[in-house]
């Protein structure tokens, strides 16, 4: 697979663990050195704001995707290589999507889960084929992985979880899927 833009969902915040924020910086010095641009939210706080700055000092390419009524919220980032303001979430979703090569769901809230549910979904139905790799920092995912396993269990879901996510501890385990 060769991966030339990654979308990463991740939060605004920065959580309480140290751990996401580095794992964020890994990742974005790691995109700059593969050249592979960063498709993101836009923001430039919390882990946004962390994995768009580390590619960024590395001289890599970062897109952020921000809807107007966020632009001020989540401070937009002035100093990536292109801002695209949009009207609605739903079309910085899409944008996100038509953009990247995969994506990768690094810690966050709710707006991340949104992000997440629908890459997947939109996944299973077929409307893309695009690898989508959660990155379990220190088990943050562990209880939402625990659900989907549930999920499919119970038999609501059309495919094996392993045929749809690719789950990494850690950034280095990345690297195998970037080509």
């Amino acid at each position: 697979m060769q991966v030339k833009a990654l979308a990463v969902f991740c939060g605004s915040k920065s959580g309480n663990n140290p751990l996401y924020e580095a794992q964020a910086t890994e990742l974005g010095h790691l995109l700059a050195e593969k050249n592979i641009t960063l498709i993101y939210g836009g923001g430039n706080k919390g882990i946004m704001g962390a994995v768009s700055n580390a590619a960024l000092a590395k001289n890599g390419r970062v897109t952020g995707i921000i809807p107007s009524i966020l632009k001020d919220r989540e401070v937009h980032h002035e100093g990536i290589t292109e801002l695209i303001i949009v009207e609605n979430m739903h079309i910085r979703k899409k944008m996100l999507y038509e953009k990247c090569d995969a994506a990768i769901i690094l810690p966050g809230g709710f707006g991340t889960m949104d992000e997440f549910f629908e890459m997947v979904t939109w996944n299973q139905l077929s409307i893309h084929d695009k690898k989508i790799f959660i990155l379990n920092t220190a088990g943050f995912y562990d209880h939402l992985l625990a659900l989907a396993r549930t999920m499919q269990q119970e038999g609501f879901l059309y495919d094996r979880i392993e045929d749809r996510l690719v789950v990494i501890e850690s950034v280095a385990a990345l690297q195998q899927y970037l080509g």
